[in-house]
């Protein structure tokens, strides 16, 4: 039975042996209110197991992830304002990792808002002692075998197979225990307010919008079946 490790133990060149027998749980914070991610934290403390969180914002509940030994932060910058040309005048790419490592100066790994990657950044990352980048993401239906690989920087790639925002885009892959099971790396990123709301059919999230730093109001829209929440919770009972 796999158990659940951090993105940073990841070894690239068959130097982490253990590739095959771990399952990687990821969460882009995504700006969630307080209340949406501790109903996240809450659910995966309970089960008292290793995650990784990559952080948008400043947040108290930063002390409560960073006291648990068994979690570890990184780092998830959003770039779209520059692609959109809608940053402020000066701002540059490594204005907004600096920003983030101000809040979490101990991130080891990186997943870029939208999964914006390239060159550039690559090297933003590496010189400022970033070891991990979990910017590809390659869908569990292509079939491919997933391992970590080192670029010329020493930066580690963490490609990742699986996102509960994807999965409700695409419905009926792979029951979400089964992949825990398959060969290669198994990197699973899940999103707070998605957890939050169980989210099913996306329709849904974007109608609430309003309601999204409303949590009282928001539970009333929580779906019922087999979303985002059940999954998670699925992956939790096989792992822990």
């Amino acid at each position: 039975m796999p158990t659940l490790g951090k993105i940073s133990e990841i070894l690239p060149d068959g130097q982490y042996l253990h590739i095959n027998d771990r399952v990687y749980l990821t969460f882009d914070v995504d700006w969630a209110c307080d209340e949406v991610l501790e109903d996240t934290i809450e659910l995966v403390e309970s089960f008292d197991v290793c995650a990784t969180w990559f952080l948008t914002h400043r947040t108290p509940l930063i002390d409560r992830l960073r006291n648990n030994e068994k979690f570890e932060l990184a780092i998830h910058p959003n770039f779209n304002r520059h692609l959109k040309g809608e940053a402020d005048v000066g701002e540059t790419a490594e204005d907004v990792v600096d920003e983030l490592l101000k809040i979490v100066p101990e991130a080891e790994a990186v997943r870029s808002h939208s999964v914006t990657q390239g060159s550039v950044l690559n090297k933003i990352f590496a010189d400022r002692g970033l070891r991990h980048e979990s910017n590809d993401f390659i869908p569990e239906r292509s079939g491919v075998t997933l391992q970590p690989w080192k670029i010329w920087n020493g930066l580690i790639k963490v490609p990742y197979f699986w996102s509960d925002e994807v999965d409700a885009l695409w419905p009926g892959g792979t029951e979400i225990v089964e992949l825990t099971k398959r060969e290669g790396l198994k990197v699973f990123d899940f999103h707070p307010i998605h957890i939050f709301l169980n989210t099913i059919d996306l329709s849904v999230y974007e109608q609430t919008r309003e309601f999204h730093r409303v949590p009282e109001k928001l539970i009333a829209y929580r779906q019922e079946g087999f979303g985002a929440r059940s999954k998670l919770i699925k992956v939790l009972e096989f792992c822990s």
